[in-house]
């Protein structure tokens, strides 16, 4: 059936995915708590900020490689083979952590954990995509990304079911994932085919778009830095563990609520200008979290879910921007340069920000992130200078797409603005 020409109502597709959507929903709930887990127990082992940035951050080096391996993969096995194994080996690992309190060990399994969750990504976004048409796709993505948020959210609150210096939450978490297995493969269909496209380098990706690219790191920096370290950050603020998970969950409500507008404004307007607009202000509101850390614990909240409003819906209009300056057939070949700058932002974010904390104090947990954004905002009202406002066809919808990208998300935005483009709708 051609998608182009058959358009399909949101309702019947909604009803042959709602297993793969609750899988993956039951899957993030497992994702959201194992991260503020083991944040939390490793503060309470006595380790620094410092290694509880390099646990962290060492899942993000595991979700790079499974970005990578996870599709060629696929190739050899197929989809369902793959989610099964990934998913079967991410519930094992994260029961390992409990048994042995080592740093090494922990982190090479948050290597096997990132790995396993890059895997499941590809796997669950390439069966959405493929039941998608052109007409639904972005709104059933978006419907993909408020289930990955929302999972990750309640995640968070699960943490107060247990003391984390125990064993169950460990084995609550590997219930999950397990669980989520079920109906993700009763949800199982044909699997999508991959375009070959030829590979675009860091580098040239850079002069297509600076401000895009240095957007992508920043937002893989700070999205890391949060989720890793924000446990830390709030338990040495005092707070009990109830508190702990609010303010995570707090960072998620406030990002769901503040996705779509801000999508939505980057496509009516010039995206440059609200992707510097916004990352100032998501810098100031960085800033303005310090003061308020050690005052009302609710403003705190609001402070926080503020900032994270404003920052992480970051990631998907600076793909949408890098992507109105490519050619069609360019898409899928930027998506794993992009991964990749995204990745070794959120590498190096929780690493860096987490000596910064033990050196200086715990306010530079928000004092890096605030300065990385009002760095990316000053570049881009200096790039603002150095090219005019881009003016080419119709433009790439934001579609909002999960903290941790796979290649399936770049999929659907290249068939998408492919199809305006042989219309001939996207004349320069």
């Amino acid at each position: 059936m051609n998608q182009a020409t058959s358009p399909q109502r949101l309702g019947p597709i909604l009803l042959s995915t709602w297993a793969l959507l609750l899988g993956f929903g039951i899957l993030m709930l497992g994702d959201g708590l194992q991260a503020t887990l083991l944040a939390v127990r490793a503060d309470q082992e006595g380790f620094s900020a410092t290694i509880t940035g390099l646990i962290m951050s060492s899942f993000y080096i595991g979700f790079l490689s499974g970005s990578i391996l996870a599709p060629r993969i696929m190739v050899q096995v197929g989809h369902v083979r793959v989610f099964a194994a990934l998913a079967a080996m991410a519930s094992a690992s994260i029961l390992v952590h409990a048994v042995f309190i080592e740093v090494w060990i922990w982190i090479a399994l948050r290597l096997v954990s990132g790995f396993c969750f890059a895997g499941l990504y590809v796997v669950a976004e390439s069966w959405l995509n493929e039941r998608a048409t052109n007409q639904t796709r972005g709104k059933l993505l978006s419907i993909y990304m408020v289930v990955t948020y929302v999972g990750v959210g309640l995640g968070q609150l699960l943490l107060n079911l247990a003391d984390p210096r125990g064993f169950p939450l460990f084995v609550l978490t590997s219930i999950l994932i397990s669980i989520a297995v079920v109906p993700l493969l009763l949800s199982a269909t044909e699997s999508p085919g991959h375009e070959k496209s030829v590979n675009i380098r860091m580098l040239a990706l850079y002069r297509i778009s600076p401000l895009g690219m240095l957007g992508m790191f920043m937002v893989g920096l700070v999205t890391a830095t949060f989720f890793a370290l924000g446990p830390v950050y709030a338990q040495r603020l005092g707070l009990s563990l109830r508190e702990i998970s609010w303010f995570m969950t707090a960072a998620v409500i406030g990002t769901v609520l503040m996705q779509w507008p801000i999508g939505a404004l980057s496509d009516r307007f010039d995206r440059r200008k609200v992707l510097t607009v916004t990352t100032v202000l998501a810098g100031l509101s960085a800033i303005g979290c310090i003061p308020l850390s050690h005052g009302d614990s609710l403003i705190l909240l609001l402070a926080v879910g503020g900032f994270c409003g404003l920052a992480l819906p970051l990631y998907s209009v600076c793909i949408a921007y890098i992507n109105d300056h490519l050619e069609p057939s360019q898409m899928i070949a930027a998506s794993g340069t992009l991964v990749l700058v995204g990745g070794l932002g959120a590498v190096a974010g929780p690493v860096v920000v987490a000596a910064m904390m033990d050196w200086f104090g715990n306010t530079w947990f928000f004092w890096c992130m605030g300065f990385a954004h009002l760095f990316t905002g000053l570049f881009g009202t200096w790039r603002m200078t150095r090219r005019r406002v881009l003016r080419k066809g119709p433009r790439l919808s934001v579609t909002p797409t999960a903290m941790h990208p796979s290649s399936a998300a770049f999929e659907c935005m290249q068939q998408h603005a492919k199809e305006d483009w042989e219309s001939g709708e996207g004349t320069s």
